[in-house]
């Protein structure tokens, strides 16, 4: 008898679930993963330059960017970021020093020289602490409780001012340890400075404004936050739109709680609260899939918050974001004349059968030699069914330590092979050969996206139907001090695009900035050379 059979929910847990949205047949299928969780991925080989991964010539360049001018005028791109993320990983370094028994400045000098990293950062921050953008916000904030940045900084105390920094502080403080990040100033400028979210606005002009000079974006967001985007985006609009002659249409929206799921104990049993109630935690990013397939758009940019670069840093970016784009346009164009063709003939051209299975390969689902050798009507079905598909193309750069996905060959149980973006959960770590090839990629997926969401006539796919629900992640995790198994969905650009098909090509690692922790903010490719305003 499998475990979610010996679950026995009360009226209470009903009424629970169907406040969420979940149906009890789905809490069900969510333990009984628990008690027996799907089979590891089996990796075939890395995808490498040549074999899964592309190029793009400085001969195609032109022929790209015409074909991007033509998608980007007609209003069918949006923008898609998801930034419910909040800054507290981002200055979880500082966090340690700020609980710490230690943060003056001697103190963190004699810990420094004894090899301590985390005083060795917190003594970066102070002595750089003019490179951040948010300098002088820190600085205003508490000049308004009475304190001088520059004496602190002289005498050492670093309390206050992380203090300052982190928290509320009695109403003067900047709480950047809970603000999202894509709000926390990311890059300063002669008389302003921008947080990461409207680095995406000014970035957005130069990828998808149309002929009528829109801008569409969409960026998901935590429900308590939304009005904190929705504020600073009416601060700075008619800025942008003066200075960019445009029009954005930015749009918001938050993870469905019916994409939640149910944690278990350590006996995979419901894990309940104090009041008897079950706990339901958010279900990773992969939950956002129904987000992307409610945009009202052919064609999306999906690119992470903390992926944006100065205004003059953005050449490179924005050249080989319209190259993808352009390229997508191309895939798109051939995938859909061969559909037509195919679904207006019987299967017996040979030539139009080997262009279209051509294009499947290229598309990263290579024939299998047991269709191949089937009749011709097997083939053609075969076909359909691989290039009637969500498209996507993947930017990846050289392999760089960064933590996150890869671009593999993966072997299917009926023997295809398919290109995926891996995560290392995906993985039995415990298979040496397995371990051997995740560690033999030579490139990384830095969530460099662009997709085609619609089929030829227009109609939106159901992105749900090529999603591999093998591909979830259990994680244990401490809830009120008790150790639970949590559960997250497959994730937005590998498992839940798993069935998509895909298209890996080489960008240049400088595209690829991404803030994860604050110090990031102190590479060259944040820094903007303007230096700070006194009060």
């Amino acid at each position: 008898m499998s475990a979610d059979t010996k679950v026995s929910f009360s009226e209470q847990d009903r009424r629970q679930m169907a406040e969420l949205g979940l149906g009890e047949d789905e809490v069900r299928r969510q333990i009984a993963l628990f008690a027996d969780p799907p089979p590891p991925l089996r990796l075939d080989r890395p995808a490498t330059l040549g074999d899964g991964i592309g190029t793009i010539d400085r001969s195609d360049r032109l022929r790209l960017e015409v074909a991007w001018a033509e998608l980007s005028s007609s209003g069918r791109i949006v923008k898609f970021v998801p930034a419910s993320g909040a800054a507290s990983r981002m200055v979880r370094q500082l966090e340690a020093i700020h609980h710490g028994d230690e943060a003056d400045r001697a103190s963190l000098e004699r810990r420094a020289a004894d090899g301590d990293e985390a005083a060795e950062r917190a003594l970066t921050f102070l002595d750089r602490l003019e490179r951040f953008a948010f300098f002088e916000d820190l600085d205003a904030a508490l000049a308004a409780a009475g304190e001088d940045l520059g004496a602190l900084r002289r005498e050492g105390r670093i309390e206050p001012i992380l203090d300052h920094l982190l928290t509320d502080a009695g109403g003067h403080g900047l709480s950047y340890a809970t603000l999202p990040k894509g709000l926390v100033p990311f890059h300063r400028y002669p008389g302003e400075r921008r947080t990461a979210f409207e680095e995406h606005l000014v970035e957005a002009v130069g990828m998808l404004r149309d002929e009528e000079g829109v801008c569409r974006l969409h960026f998901t967001v935590a429900p308590p936050n939304r009005e904190d985007f929705e504020r600073r985006l009416a601060e700075v609009r008619r800025r942008y739109e003066e200075r960019y002659e445009c029009t954005f249409e930015v749009d918001f929206s938050h993870q469905s709680h019916a994409t939640d799921t149910l944690a278990v104990d350590l006996d995979d049993q419901p894990f309940r609260l104090a009041d008897g109630s079950l706990l339901f935690r958010p279900g990773g990013h992969g939950a956002l899939l129904g987000n992307l397939a409610e945009l009202d758009a052919e064609v999306a940019i999906i690119k992470n918050i903390d992926n944006v670069v100065p205004e003059k840093h953005q050449e490179l970016v924005l050249l080989w974001k319209r190259l993808l784009l352009g390229h997508l346009q191309e895939l798109r164009d051939r995938t859909f004349d061969l559909l037509a063709r195919l679904e207006s003939t019987g299967g017996d051209d040979a030539d139009l059968l080997a262009d279209a299975a051509a294009l499947a390969a290229e598309l990263g689902h290579p024939m299998p030699a047991a269709v191949a050798a089937g009749s011709a009507a097997a083939r053609r079905n075969w076909l359909i069914d691989r290039l009637d598909r969500p498209l996507r193309v993947c930017g990846v750069v050289e392999n760089s330590g960064e933590p996150g996905g890869g671009p593999f060959w993966v072997r299917g149980e009926d023997g295809s092979e398919s290109l995926q973006i891996v995560e290392k959960h995906q993985i039995d770590l415990a298979d040496e050969d397995q371990a051997a090839l995740l560690d033999a990629a030579t490139h990384f997926n830095p969530v460099d996206v662009v997709g085609s969401l619609t089929d030829r006539s227009g109609t939106p796919y159901d992105l749900a139907r090529f999603v591999d629900p093998n591909a979830v992640f259990i994680a244990r995790k401490f809830h009120q001090g008790r150790e639970i198994k949590a559960l997250e969905r497959p994730g937005l650009w590998n498992g839940a695009m798993a069935g998509w098909n895909t298209v890996f090509i080489a960008v240049p690692l400088a595209t690829f900035a991404p803030v994860k922790t604050i110090f990031d903010l102190l590479r060259n490719a944040h820094q903007t050379g303007v230096p700070p305003q006194g009060r």
